[in-house]
């Protein structure tokens, strides 16, 4: 018989839910109607007189090239991240959890990055690959290859990812292996007697019973590429060169804090904040149909 929690004073249960509620509309509901009211004004770069627009701000946003290439930069940039970031923790999760000798200290190296700060992870991938003094870009010239991500877009938008899919891998990496722990190593010793081979029984077995933590990893990195990503442009490239790793939330910042337009900064914040909210409900909607529970 299960047991089940009677709370005496009907107050109870919402005093005990609202210090969340509380940081809730402070930090998120909050902030994002300041920015919404704020897309309809147009204020100096102090934020001092304010004269009310309406859908200016949105029309003039929407006109600009500059906007429609920081989403493809986007789409690009968080496609590449999500896919590796979660095939490369897959595959050292399904390795670390095997009876290695060397496995605890295999799982300490690879949790590491994830204490990085993202400033700091994107400092170190540019000290490793600087075209003049990088360790790493000296022998990509010895190898012929003209690396340099201050001038070459490419190479910029290719550092970047690289650093961003090194900084999440940790996070991906525990959850999987958590995932796979969890699994009964009975149905894996079943499948191994019916004859399946080991690449059979990781995509008949295993996948699909982690199908819960990929969907919510999933949910989790695109999060992480259109906001997290925001201290690792800022230190390898500042958006650079020509704009090549301007993301949607590195351009929210370059606009509102480099380039003073304040509303223009609030249009992008209220577009970016819709994608991520409907991308979310997409994955919810479609995706969470395969998952497995």
């Amino acid at each position: 018989m299960e047991k089940t929690v009677v709370f005496k004073h009907k107050l109870l249960p919402y005093l005990l839910l609202l210090p969340q509620l509380v940081i809730i509309l402070v930090f998120f509901y909050w902030p994002a109607s300041q920015a919404v009211w704020q897309s309809f004004l147009r204020e100096d770069a102090f934020g001092l007189t304010r004269q009310f627009v309406g859908f200016e701000n949105y029309q003039a946003l929407f006109a600009q090239p500059e906007y429609y290439k920081a989403i493809g930069t986007t789409v690009i940039f968080s496609s590449l991240v999500a896919a590796l970031s979660l095939s490369i923790a897959l595959l050292f999760a399904t390795q670390a959890d095997k009876n290695l000798k060397a496995a605890s200290t295999f799982k300490t190296f690879l949790i590491w990055p994830y204490a990085v700060a993202p400033a700091i992870a994107g400092v170190l991938w540019i000290f490793m690959f600087h075209p003049s003094l990088g360790t790493l870009a000296q022998p990509l010239r010895l190898m012929g290859i003209d690396w340099n991500p201050l001038l070459n877009g490419r190479h910029a938008l290719i550092l970047v990812v690289m650093a961003a899919v090194w900084k999440q891998i940790s996070y991906n990496f525990l959850f999987f292996l958590a995932g796979l722990q969890s699994i009964p190593k009975s149905v894996i010793e079943a499948s191994a007697i019916d004859g399946a081979g080991p690449m059979r029984r990781f995509w008949t077995i295993i996948f699909p019973l982690l199908s819960p933590t990929t969907f919510f990893l999933l949910v989790v990195n695109v999060v992480y590429v259109f906001f997290d990503t925001f201290g690792i442009i800022d230190a390898v490239t500042g958006g650079g060169p020509a704009g090549a790793t301007t993301t949607m939330v590195y351009k929210v910042y370059s606009d509102g804090r480099l380039g003073g337009d304040l509303g223009g900064s609030a249009v992008q914040s209220v577009v970016l904040m819709v994608i991520v909210i409907a991308l979310t409900a997409i994955q919810f909607r479609y995706i969470e149909r395969k998952v497995q529970y």
